[in-house]
């Protein structure tokens, strides 16, 4: 099996742009979240949301990411399972979402991008004093971090079978616990 400091390697190889690891950062501490509530594999789940957008530099449009990527997961070692689930947490690809981690790892992805814009416009910059009321109050001003597909963001959650707001909480959570490695460690006013 893949361990997590061979994908993080894996990342490190074909990601250059510092924002997208740190994407995938906030999404592996959601999807290791998740795997401990619901007493799933966490190696496994974090190995899926730490590698889901690895080739998205080097396979950047529908037509590639993520499937063209997926040989060279396998290549790599990676688990079938955590190539699968990659694989599902895109649309365009057809591969049906059949399993709790794949449905997670597709709940957790959009939903990070909005919660670190969220946490960028604050005066701190710091995700610990975001509050999911804050993030709700964005959420309604769909000029603000209008990349994010609200739309998929409430699909998601509704197929991973969580509330929007809980599903909110849960990833805010994960973030918070890994502030500094996702770059929003900021200057909190807040005890947290």
């Amino acid at each position: 099996m893949t361990t997590r400091q061979e994908a993080l390697e894996i990342v490190r190889e074909f990601v250059k742009n510092e924002n997208l690891v740190r994407h995938m950062l906030a999404v592996e501490a959601t999807m290791r979240h998740y795997a401990r509530l619901y007493g799933e594999d966490e190696e496994i789940w974090g190995l899926a949301g730490l590698l889901h957008d690895f080739d998205w530099e080097i396979h950047p449009t529908l037509e590639q990411h993520p499937q063209a990527g997926a040989p060279i997961l396998r290549q790599r070692g990676v688990p079938d399972v955590v190539v699968d689930a990659i694989l599902s947490h895109a649309d365009h690809t057809g591969i049906p979402r059949t399993t709790r981690m794949q449905k997670a790892l597709y709940a957790c992805d959009e939903i990070t991008g909005l919660i670190t814009a969220v946490t960028l416009v604050r005066p701190s910059k710091a995700i610990a004093d975001v509050t999911v009321k804050s993030i709700k109050n964005k959420w309604k001003d769909k000029a603000f971090a209008a990349g994010a597909k609200r739309p998929e963001i409430e699909a998601a959650a509704q197929e991973f079978g969580v509330d929007l707001w809980e599903h909110a909480d849960h990833v805010l959570a994960a973030m918070q616990g890994e502030g500094e490695a996702l770059g929003l460690a900021g200057t909190p006013t807040s005890a947290g």
